[in-house]
């Protein structure tokens, strides 16, 4: 009988992805993959650090498997990993704990799967990871995350990525490429570039500092990829988001127009605060550029409540800001002490029940906003990719620059691309269409 693995990730698409490229390595050596509700003999856990929600869930998902299986093995993983091993290992059921780079070779650190009295820790120091693991993660079939880049060098004062995932290294251009050919070769659509930084892409494989090639370099080449109908770059830095990215991605068949560009505050004091790489008069000049390109480009934005020294005012400023200026949604990340953090220690904390509201206000922004941004595309022709599940007896699919649709379930769409004019928006926010082409039934 084939020993049975389950996998839980908890955080980021660049989770996902790895854990996709470390379940295929069970797989090889005669694993069978199970979902996380079935029973198995192993439960791995992709851990995160962002927020503090994801530490808290990490107990419940470990009570989980216990029940599936009281004697499964069951191995931590990932950010938080790395970051409180030992506070990981010390969770009653948990049996081992790898880090950074100890969880790619996860199955050289098990043998019977027998359950050990105490978690087991193998994790390194943050500087020896130091080289690079490409993955990616097929998670449904119409598209996948293709990682492109890890960790980062940058020094946020709020964030612990770097001490989670060390310097920032790249992919080569080459298994890039043939990653992605990878994922073209089985029908997906739709390859979503993700990494840590990815608009540092281009330092060394191994970590050194040589630019062989430049995120546009990757860009281009990715662009050449048959099979591929759609990429999307997920989450850019501004200050990396350079004009001549845009201007390809404008004219570009498969690239979409899509950006998801962290702001993190709309004030410049905090960002200062932050130690980001850039002023807001950066970020304005990049949605003014893409707009003057891609009048229907979707503007995604992160944005941080909440954070030491944010005043109302300049709560305020931030929330003017993000009104005023042309994006489509937000991410509203409340502010949490990470330990290990130059913020941890800073000066005016902001009262939790402040940090509640403010978020609850930047959600309702994001809200108006969408709308906004359905509304102005209403009328206009585009082309939508359908997703794979039957949702309440509706079928949803994206278009190219990220408008949610829905329809009447109809299995024959799944995976397929179709010309649609957008004519309503639903009770629920969702946009109706009709379809372009004649013929097509729903």
């Amino acid at each position: 009988m084939k020993k049975r693995v389950a996998f839980y990730t908890l955080g980021c698409k660049l989770n996902f992805s790895e854990t996709s490229t470390i379940a295929r390595g069970f797989q090889e050596e005669g694993f069978e993959r199970v979902d996380f509700s079935e029973h198995a003999d192993m439960y791995v856990i992709n851990t995160c650090s962002v927020t503090e929600n994801a530490d808290k869930r990490f107990k419940t998902i470990v009570k989980q498997a216990q029940k599936r299986n009281p004697e499964a093995f069951v191995a931590a993983i990932g950010c938080y990993a790395q970051l409180k091993p030992q506070e990981l290992a010390a969770v009653n059921g948990v049996d081992l704990v790898l880090g950074a780079t100890e969880k790619f070779k996860i199955t050289d650190y098990i043998n019977d799967l027998t359950k050990n009295d105490f978690g087991e820790v193998h994790s390194c120091e943050i500087e020896e990871a130091d080289f690079y693991v490409g993955s990616y993660a097929i998670g449904d079939r119409t598209r996948a995350f293709l990682k492109v880049q890890d960790g980062c060098d940058y020094k946020c004062t709020y964030c612990t990525i770097p001490l989670a995932r060390g310097i920032s290294r790249s992919d080569t251009l080459g298994n890039a490429l043939k990653n992605a050919a990878e994922i073209s070769s089985q029908g997906i659509k739709e390859i979503v570039l993700t990494g840590v930084n990815i608009g540092d892409y281009g330092k060394g494989e191994f970590g050194n500092k040589r630019h062989e090639h430049t995120f546009l370099d990757l860009v281009k080449a990715l662009d050449g990829v048959e099979g591929i109908q759609r990429l999307r770059i997920s989450s850019i830095e501004p200050n990396l988001l350079k004009n001549e990215t845009i201007d390809f991605v404008s004219k570009s068949d498969s690239f979409v127009p899509h950006f998801h560009i962290p702001l993190q505050s709309g004030s410049d004091v905090i960002l200062k605060r932050m130690r980001r790489r850039y002023m807001t008069d950066l970020y304005v000049d990049r949605v003014r550029r893409i707009k003057s390109v891609m009048p229907h480009a979707c503007i995604g934005v992160d944005v941080i409540v909440g954070f030491p020294g944010e005043t109302d005012d300049e709560f305020l400023k931030t929330y003017h800001f993000l009104n005023e200026i042309d994006i489509s949604y937000l991410h509203v990340f409340t502010y949490s002490e990470r330990d290990n953090t130059a913020a941890a220690t800073m000066a005016g904390t902001v009262p939790k029940r402040i940090r509640s509201q403010r978020s609850k206000m930047l959600r309702g922004l994001s809200v108006k906003k969408r709308r906004a941004f359905y509304e102005s595309q209403l009328g206009t022709v585009r082309t939508v990719l359908f997703e794979g599940e039957n949702k309440e007896g509706y079928i949803n699919g994206f278009t190219e620059n990220y408008v949610k649709v829905k329809a009447p379930w109809n299995p024959n769409l799944v995976n397929t691309l179709h010309q649609v004019e957008l004519t309503k928006i639903d009770e629920d926010g969702l946009v109706r269409f009709e379809f372009v082409k004649k013929g097509v039934e729903v």
